[in-house]
């Protein structure tokens, strides 16, 4: 996952610490919202990933509720703004798409509702 990381980092601006936490919590809310089957099988093609997301600060509920908008109000709870989380986004499904392939996180994205307007 340093790679992963690495890219955030260089990419979107942001410190390493809030990097890893913003990844966990985007892969979080993907193993809580997605389809178990293809959730499996993207995040089995990242190895390391399961740490940042048992280590990630929560990202349910808040003023928004759940859903991609808790998701989102959660991480600008960590500092982010919206073009680092869309930054930060981008990066993270373009790595699990080098890493498992365009279908299974195709099909994730496809099946949580208003997500693809932020990848």
């Amino acid at each position: 996952m340093d790679e992963l990381i690495s890219r955030i980092t260089d990419a979107v601006g942001i410190d390493a610490d809030t990097a890893k936490k913003a990844v966990g919590m985007i892969l979080g809310f993907l193993q809580k919202e997605g389809p178990a089957d293809k959730i499996e099988e993207m995040l089995g093609a990242m190895p390391g990933v399961q740490e940042l997301i048992d280590g990630a600060p929560e990202s349910g509920g808040g003023m928004f509720g759940g859903g991609v908008m808790g998701l989102g109000s959660a991480l600008m709870g960590i500092g982010l703004g919206m073009g680092e989380i869309g930054g930060v986004a981008k990066q993270t499904v373009a790595f699990a798409k080098e890493k498992a392939g365009d279908g299974p996180v195709d099909e994730v994205i496809a099946a949580i509702p208003g997500l693809s307007q932020f990848v």
